[in-house]
């Protein structure tokens, strides 16, 4: 499978492209990088050099791509960080550009806008336009708990109510709804919940919390990545959810035992598709 992944990438570490794309080829998807920013490190640290790209330079890209007739090809576009409200609309406009070519190709959207904790931290306007735009026209969408409650509206304390916040995001289009970092009354302590919504129901995935010193980047972006590709190889939602949560938390162990604040996503290699441990996914809808 080919996959055309939009989103961050820096020099120093591991986050958007540079988080997303070794692991999907691990498991033998082609993958073309187009990066909407190109930073030393990621924002985490305080301070970084590297500049944010627009929406005409992404275009051009995928225009160049078109001309070898690569867009045929393509089985999926994966977004995360787009860094600016142009670069949504041309990410927009390139997932109509590749179905056109391939009507089959989906569309996984990493909804990048926040977090708890920190709040919206992207620019004016790009909240605005996933909701309008890139939401509705996903697949597949991976928001953490601050961007599900922020895209659908509703405050989120119980499972009940994440359940009917990722229902109201279906609607506007996506098949698949994965909600990272969910914590609500029923999540037991010192543990973390994924949720995946689809038309087959709803599940969860809870593992321990890997204690780590300072919270790691690019764990979303892994999430991202590692679920469209166990889709692509046609695993059913929660299948693919166990498979994704599993090596992620492979990858956490690894970083843990590193005593190092990058995700050691390299080291870990196969392990990431062969983990230690399989968290198994419990339907709670």
């Amino acid at each position: 499978m080919s996959i055309l992944s939009i989103q961050s990438h820096v020099a120093f570490g591991h986050v958007g492209n540079s988080a997303a794309v070794f692991p999907l080829q691990l498991m033998g998807h082609e993958t073309w990088p187009i990066h909407t920013v190109q930073f030393s490190n990621h924002t985490g640290y305080g301070t970084w050099t590297g500049r944010v790209f627009d929406g005409d330079f992404i275009s051009e890209l995928v225009d160049g791509m078109h001309a070898r007739g690569a867009l045929g090809g393509c089985e999926a576009v994966l977004s995360g960080y787009m860094g600016s409200a142009p670069i949504v609309n041309a990410v927009v406009d390139t997932v109509a550009r590749v179905r056109a070519e391939n009507p089959k190709a989906l569309y996984c959207c990493d909804p990048v806008m926040g977090d708890v904790g920190r709040g919206i931290f992207v620019q004016e306007g790009i909240p605005e336009l996933f909701v309008k735009k890139a939401i509705p026209a996903a697949d597949i969408i991976t928001p953490n708990m601050f961007e599900l409650e922020l895209a659908s509206g509703r405050t989120v304390k119980t499972m009940a109510d994440a359940l009917e916040a990722a229902e109201l995001l279906r609607k506007m289009g996506p098949k698949i709804v994965v909600v990272s970092s969910l914590v609500v009354e029923e999540t037991a302590p010192d543990t973390i919940t994924i949720l995946v919504v689809s038309d087959e129901g709803a599940w969860t995935v809870t593992t321990p919390i890997v204690p780590l010193e300072i919270a790691p980047n690019g764990a979303g972006d892994m999430l991202s990545s590692l679920f469209l590709g166990h889709i692509l190889k046609g695993y059913s939602a929660p299948e693919a959810l166990s498979r994704t949560i599993s090596a992620i938390y492979e990858v956490l162990q690894s970083t843990l035992k590193s005593g190092q604040r990058e995700l050691k996503i390299v080291p870990t290699g196969f392990k990431m598709l062969e983990p230690e441990v399989l968290f198994q996914p419990s339907k709670v809808a």
